[in-house]
C-alpha cells in the first residue's frame, strides 16, 4: 500500500500488533483472579491491563484496573501507555506520561518507544524533542527499538533532516532503521535522497524486505521518478525473490496516476494478478477527476458503489466528479443518497503543537476560547488573499448553497482555523507545523500557499498522504489531485 494510502503514523515493525483476544473470556480470567485472592499481586494485575488493551474494546476496562491499583511499578505504566498508543489514542497515551512523571515513576526504554509513538501519531514535534532530551537526561538505554522510534519520530513529524543524523550516528542498524528513513524521505518528497539511501542500504549488504519496497516506491511516486520506479517494481521479485502484494501493485498505481499516464494505470490494474482492492480503484478515480477523464472516472466510482455500497467515500468522489463536470443536479441527487443511507463524509480535523500543549479544529470549530479572534484572523487572511488573486475552489463543497456561502464555508475548514489560530500566537516569521487526519483539499492547498508568502511563514503540513512544505506561495509537493 502506497504511503498515499496509509494513515502516517504507520509504522510496519515498531508497533507492537495488538492482539486478538476473547473479552468474554478475559473478563471470566479477570473473576477467577479475584476469586482466588491475586487481584492485588502487580504482577497478576500488570498482566491483565496489557490483556485488557490488546483490544480496542477492552481498553477501558484496562484503565479501570490501572486505576485501582494500590501500587503501580514503571511496567503497570508503560502497560496502559502502550495500549492506548497501539490503538491510536495517543493524545491519552500523552496524557498518561505526564502523570508518570509527576507520580515519580521512572520510564524505561519500552516506554520511551511507546511515547515517541504517540508523538509520531500526533505530530508532536516539540514534545518528540522533549521526550529525546529525556532520554539523555535520565539515561535511559538506547536500544536499537528506542532508536529506530526516534528516527520514525522525527521524520514523521516534519524533522527528517534530524532523522537522517540521527540515523547516520547509530553503531548498529536493522532494516527498521533503514526503512524508517526511506519512508521519511518519500514522505517528504525528497525521492531522488530516498533512492540514494536505498542503493546504499544494499552496498551494505543489508537485505530489502517488502516493506522497504514500499517506501521505496511510495518515494518514486512522490518524485516523479517514474522509470526508477518500473524498475525497482522488477527487482523486486528477480534480485530479491519478493512477491509483490497489494501494497505494491498500489504504489504502481499511485506512481503512474500522479504522472498523468491513466490510461497505462488502468491498464496494469486490468493485467494485476491479484483483485485490485477498493483503494486502487480509488487511486485511479482521483487521478481520473485531477487530468479531466471524468467519464470513465464516473464508470470506475459507480462500479466500486455497486461493490461497497456502504462506503462514504465513494459517493464523496462522485460528487465531486460531478462538481468538476458542472453536473449540480446529479450532485445534488449523490447528497440525498447520502443522506437517505445516514452517511456524512469524515470529519476533517487539523492538530496544532503549541506551548506544551495540542490543539484539535474541527470544521467550523468555535469550541476554542479564542475563536471570535480566530475567525477575525480567518477574515482577515480572506481579504488579503483575494487581494493577491486568490480565487476560492468552490466545487470543494459538497452542499447545494449559493457560491458566497461556499466561500464562508471553505473558509471555515480546520486548516485555516489552525493556521489563524497559530498566526494569533506565535511570534512573526516562525513557522507553523500541522497535522490534518485527511487529505488536505485542492482549496486549502491553494490558500495556504497565498498565507505562506502574504504572512512570510513556513507551514509545514502533514495530511494522510505526505507532508507539504508550504513557503514563499510555493509548495515542495510536485502536484496536487
Amino acid at each position: 500500500m502506497p504511503l498515499t494510502m496509509l494513515p502516517l503514523s504507520y509504522s510496519h515493525r515498531n508497533r507492537i500488533p495488538v492482539c486478538i483476544v476473547n473479552l468474554n473470556l478475559g473478563k471470566s480470567v479477570h473473576g477467577s483472579v479475584i476469586k482466588f485472592g491475586f487481584d492485588n499481586d502487580v504482577h497478576v494485575q500488570n498482566t491483565m491491563v496489557h490483556m485488557y488493551c490488546c483490544g480496542r474494546e477492552g481498553i477501558e476496562f484496562a484503565r479501570k484496573v490501572f486505576d485501582e491499583m494500590r501500587k503501580m511499578d514503571s511496567v503497570s505504566w508503560s502497560a496502559m501507555i502502550g495500549g492506548y498508543a497501539r490503538l491510536g489514542r495517543s493524545s491519552d497515551a500523552v496524557s498518561l506520561f505526564r502523570q508518570m512523571q509527576i507520580a515519580g515513576v521512572c520510564p524505561d526504554e519500552i516506554t520511551m518507544v511507546s511515547v515517541l509513538s504517540a508523538c509520531t501519531d500526533l505530530g508532536a514535534l516539540e514534545l518528540g524533542k522533549w521526550v529525546e532530551s529525556y532520554i539523555e537526561k535520565e539515561r535511559v538505554q538506547k536500544t536499537v527499538e528506542l532508536c529506530n522510534a526516534l528516527i520514525d519520530m522525527f521524520a514523521k513529524c516534519g524533522n527528517v533532516d534530524k532523522a537522517i543524523k540521527f540515523f547516520r550516528s547509530m553503531e548498529e542498524r536493522t532494516i527498521v532503521s533503514w526503512t524508517s528513513v526511506i519512508v521519511g524521505l518519500a514522505m517528504h518528497g525528497r525521492g531522488i535522497e530516498a533512492v540514494a539511501l536505498f542503493e546504499e542500504m544494499i552496498g551494505s549488504g543489508m537485505e530489502p524486505d517488502d516493506v522497504v519496497f514500499i517506501g521505496l516506491l511510495s518515494a518514486c511516486s512522490h518524485s516523479g521518478l517514474v522509470d526508477r520506479g518500473r524498475d525497482y517494481f522488477d527487482m523486486m521479485g528477480k534480485n530479491f525473490g519478493i512477491v509483490p502484494k497489494i501494497e505494491h501493485y498500489g504504489c504502481m498505481v499511485d506512481m503512474l496516476c500522479r504522472a498523468g499516464l491513466i490510461s497505462e494505470a488502468l491498464e496494469f490494474v486490468q493485467q494485476m494478478p491479484i483483485e485490485p482492492n477498493p483503494v486502487v480503484w480509488r487511486t485511479l478515480i482521483n487521478a481520473c477527476r485531477a487530468h479531466g477523464e471524468l467519464k470513465l472516472g464516473e464508470k470506475i466510482t459507480r462500479q466500486l458503489i455497486r461493490s461497497e455500497p456502504m462506503h462514504e467515500s465513494n459517493y464523496v468522489l462522485l460528487s465531486n466528479i460531478y462538481a468538476k463536470m458542472f453536473n449540480w443536479e446529479k450532485k445534488m441527487r449523490i447528497r440525498e443518497l447520502m443522506d437517505m443511507k445516514g452517511m456524512r463524509k469524515v470529519p476533517g480535523s487539523t492538530m496544532i503543537e503549541l506551548g506544551n500543549e495540542i490543539y484539535e479544529f474541527v470544521a467550523g470549530d468555535k469550541s476554542h476560547n479564542q475563536y471570535s479572534e480566530i475567525y477575525e484572523m480567518v477574515d482577515e487572511m480572506g481579504r488579503e488573499m483575494k487581494q493577491a488573486g486568490y480565487v476560492p475552489t468552490t466545487s470543494e463543497v459538497l452542499l447545494d448553497i449559493d457560491n458566497e456561502d461556499k466561500e464562508d464555508t471553505l473558509n471555515t475548514h480546520s486548516e485555516k482555523l489552525a493556521i489563524a489560530f497559530a498566526l494569533l500566537n506565535t511570534p512573526p516569521g516562525t513557522p507553523i507545523r500541522i497535522v490534518k487526519n485527511l487529505r488536505v483539499c485542492s482549496d486549502c492547498h491553494t490558500a495556504t500557499k497565498f498565507i505562506s508568502k502574504i504572512y512570510n511563514r513556513e507551514i509545514i503540513m502533514r495530511d494522510r498522504n505526505r507532508f507539504h512544505h508550504f513557503k514563499d506561495g510555493m509548495c515542495s509537493c510536485r502536484d496536487f489531485w
